[in-house]
């Protein structure tokens, strides 16, 4: 099996590009969605994230068998990281190795799949890029990256405020490239506009045939 990263900034429309990989019946694991998974059921991480951050980083919530059960508090630990960063750096030591850790048991127990596409916006930080075979970095200028964001996240409203939120988290993410100055793991996407969805997921595609 091949593990292929797919990563890329805010904007960068690398998630909308493994969608389609999705559709096209690609096996791809989304990193943030597969951690939100592994705190919800993974009771060592569990744990560890309470002798972190307290008992309030997860809450009691009703379960649909009329019984009450542990849900992430995720407003409570973000106030948490926000107030203290050294704290998010913290977490992510707990999260990161667990979800390193599944994607090798995925890969020990699905060595049918010919090939894994991996999400994640943090590939190299979360250092899930030493798990890839070839890594594909989604790029696009920073005006396309700010407006796809505004229309995402800010419901189209391009206000100024809106606009500086955006190009803040944009440099937040500024980090050197996966592809460690070459291509010779991967290669750049440029999603600029020009071609469509499919058209770039069937570009994956006929790199990696």
């Amino acid at each position: 099996m091949q593990i292929i990263g797919i990563t890329g900034g805010i904007g960068s429309g690398k998630s909308t590009i493994a969608r389609a990989l999705a559709a096209r019946g690609y096996a791809v694991y989304d990193c943030d969605k597969e951690a939100k998974r592994i705190i919800a059921e993974n009771k060592d991480v569990q744990q560890q994230i309470i002798e972190l951050l307290g008992k309030k980083a997860f809450e009691e919530v009703p379960s649909t068998k009329g019984q009450r059960t542990k849900a992430y508090n995720t407003a409570y630990v973000a106030q948490c990281v926000f107030a203290e960063p050294q704290l998010l750096k913290k977490l992510n030591e707990i999260v990161h190795p667990a979800v390193r850790e599944d994607i090798k048991k995925i890969r020990i127990k699905n060595n049918e799949l010919k090939i894994i596409f991996i999400e994640s916006a943090i590939l190299q930080e979360a250092g899930l890029d030493t798990l890839c075979d070839k890594i594909i970095v989604v790029e696009a200028p920073e005006e396309v990256r700010i407006e796809r964001t505004i229309a995402r996240d800010y419901n189209g409203e391009a206000t100024e405020e809106n606009i500086n939120k955006v190009r803040a988290r944009i440099q937040a993410q500024k980090t050197s490239s996966p592809l460690h100055g070459g291509t010779e793991r991967g290669f750049i996407l440029i999603n600029d506009g020009r071609k469509s969805i499919d058209e770039l997921a069937e570009e994956i595609i006929t790199l990696l045939s």
